[in-house]
């Protein structure tokens, strides 16, 4: 039996893990490996501040350990990838966190990318990682649609609300791509896309397609561990 590609939704919160489903379904296939998206009922509600994101890492690894025999590769389901350096150590999968891969995968789009964030509180975190990344000569802006994890659920305020925030990220600060800060967000990559008329990234998807490409070519986990891949 094949193994399984795990990504994990450290919040608590089904309805996020059935976008993050529904956002992947695309690149499952009949001789992939299996995609399986799984809740961390231990986790908060929504990952909104660095507290949220320190206090998932323990659950998040114990989770882990629990699938590792029967899984192909982890893929952590938070634009904070939490936990991922840790899990690295940890695991003998690839373990890949969203934001990073969804980072990098902007870079492959444009030029100068963008970030649209769910409150002002996670910017300076994602300003963090991107400066520790490498990729502040490519960052454009990272802007907020002021509204939190479980408030993404209205799904006509929150399209609204981004596509306003993408046009002032393409025509104001110059992306040219945009990488959505949100696992959340999944459902509204195609029309935020066709909105702006520019690429835009699904940071999850951009992390599963990295996994099944790990997967396929036999790339292990952990002597990648510890720095950014």
């Amino acid at each position: 039996m094949s193994k399984t590609i795990y990504v994990i939704n450290p919040n608590s919160t089904e309805s996020i893990t059935a976008g993050i489903d529904a956002a992947v379904t695309p690149l499952r296939s009949a001789d992939g490996p299996p995609i399986a998206c799984v809740t961390l009922a231990d986790g908060p509600p929504g990952i909104q501040s660095q507290r949220d994101v320190d206090g998932i890492v323990a659950p998040l690894l114990k989770r882990a350990a629990a699938l590792e025999d029967d899984a192909a590769a982890f893929v952590i389901a938070c634009f904070s990838d939490p936990g991922m350096y840790p899990l690295r150590e940890q695991s003998n999968r690839p373990v890949l966190g969203i934001a990073e891969c969804g980072v990098l995968t902007a870079l492959t789009l444009g030029q100068r990318f963008g970030v649209i964030a769910i409150l002002p509180t996670s910017i300076p975190r994602h300003l963090r990682y991107f400066g520790a990344m490498g990729v502040n000569d490519r960052f454009a802006a990272d802007l907020s649609v002021g509204l939190g994890v479980t408030e993404l659920a209205d799904g006509e305020r929150t399209l609204a609300r981004m596509i306003d925030v993408g046009r002032i990220l393409r025509d104001v600060h110059g992306a040219d791509v945009v990488v959505m800060g949100c696992a959340g967000m999944a459902r509204f990559r195609a029309p935020l896309e066709r909105e702006l008329g520019i690429p835009v990234v699904e940071p999850t998807q951009a992390a599963v397609t990295m996994a099944i490409g790990r997967v396929r070519l036999g790339w292990g986990g952990r002597p990648l561990g510890g720095g950014l891949s």
